[in-house]
């Protein structure tokens, strides 16, 4: 079946559509297990004995482990195909999940992490959707895996918190090793082998090489207009919300009093706020306005959120924060995945996607050290502080810079 569908998605709009609606349900799959583990890995590791900055240390390994792995597992898809990378992927998740249900000592739970140096499958979503999409509906259907994400956020974390509390950690774990493994028969059947529809000759190519850790064919890509400053942008801009988000779990325990099922409601509650934004607002916006206006208007709100974030004292006020909060992370994602991936070729969207990938795993290597210092020595509103100022710089910057305008596509 999946070679037929290769076949027909050069050709057949019907049949890349029937491509990318499967990608969809196979993110949100994989967001629903990743949000599951978020709701027992927390609880896990404080009944092993970890404090804050051992949490912090975890997360961090984890970031370190996806930042190697982003931008290779990128040139693989770019080399050996959507269906390959996708395969690996499940399949780490797979491992990832049946190591957690066994971890119960502080070694296995750092050795579970491992397998996440494959763990793409968002990215490899992306790269999917973006080489089936046209380039001016691309925001929008990347804006729709926000949706996807936003299901899975609400059912892996409704899940997550009840298989937890009822069944036990071992077993939210086991259940999301089989679903892990449902996401993997679905690549296996439905995901094209290749999705490039437009390559580039290799002749053509200089300099060009196959190896998946050629790092002269990754680095390239930075040499592109705008890709620079737009990833700078990115990196900046995301940093004080990253840490954020990477200090959540610890927050919502220590700050706000959250037992794992309330935990979980949240998380919900965020999903559906994500589900919201990516499937009803993005794509209105995107077919409004510029991109990079809509990059300026994100990281505006965001210096916003980030005032409130550190004036708030209770869950409710974090819950009336959350809407303005999503819909710039929402936007600000979509828009610059948007941009980078059209300031390549689309033999290069993978390797692009990888990076973008990259940037959130550097996030989150850094983001759990800084994460864990301020939160020991200023508490929550530091958070709040440094990103209103840091993304009101970074506004300043883009205001006076200007948008940059879309390169022609090399």
């Amino acid at each position: 079946m999946s070679i037929v569908v290769g076949l027909l998605t050069a050709s057949h709009p019907a049949a890349k559509q029937k491509v990318i609606y499967i990608t969809y349900l196979i993110a949100a799959l994989d967001i629903t297990w990743l949000f599951l583990q978020f709701s027992i890995t927390p609880y896990l590791a404080r009944r092993l004995g970890f404090d804050t900055i051992w949490f912090g240390y975890l997360q961090t390994t984890v970031g370190v482990i996806q930042l190697l792995g982003g931008p290779i597992y990128g040139r693989f898809a770019d080399v050996f195909g959507a269906r390959a990378a996708l395969s690996v992927s499940c399949l780490a998740s797979v491992v990832y999940f049946l190591l957690l249900a066994v971890a119960d000592n502080t070694f296995m739970l750092f050795v579970h992490k491992l397998p996440a140096v494959f763990m793409h499958t968002l990215p490899g979503a992306q790269m999917v959707v973006a080489d089936l999409s046209e380039d001016e509906k691309r925001a929008d259907a990347l804006g729709k895996l926000g949706l996807c994400f936003g299901i899975g956020m609400i059912a892996g974390s409704s899940l997550g918190g009840t298989l937890s509390t009822r069944f036990g950690e071992k077993f939210a774990a086991s259940f999301a090793a089989v679903g892990s493994f449902v996401s993997l028969l679905l690549v296996l059947n439905f995901i094209p082998k290749q999705t490039k529809i437009h390559t580039v000759p290799e002749s053509n190519k200089k300099g060009s090489s196959n190896s998946v850790f050629n790092l002269g064919e990754i680095t390239r890509l930075m040499k592109f207009p705008g890709v620079v400053k737009t990833f700078t942008v990115k990196i900046i801009s995301g940093l004080p919300a990253g840490i954020f988000q990477v200090m959540f779990s610890i927050i919502a325990i220590n700050f706000f009093q959250l037992k794992a099922e309330q935990n979980g409601y949240l998380m919900a509650y965020f999903g559906i706020v994500q589900m919201v934004i990516q499937g009803a607002v993005i794509g209105r916006l995107t077919s409004r306005f510029s991109e990079s206006s809509l990059m300026l208007l994100s990281v505006g709100i965001s210096s916003l959120v980030g005032l409130a974030q550190a004036m708030m004292t209770n869950v409710f006020h974090f819950c009336l924060i959350v809407i303005p909060m999503m819909f710039s992370l929402s936007v600000f994602n979509v828009i610059t995945d948007s941009m980078l991936t059209k300031s390549v070729s689309p033999s290069d969207t993978g390797t692009m996607l990888g990076l973008c990938a990259s940037v959130q795993s550097l996030l989150r290597t850094v983001g759990p050290t800084i994460g864990g210092f301020l939160y020991e020595a200023y508490g929550v509103p530091s958070f709040g502080y440094i990103q209103c100022i840091i993304n009101a710089a970074v506004f300043s910057f883009l205001l006076t810079t200007g948008g940059r305008s879309q390169p022609n596509r090399p």
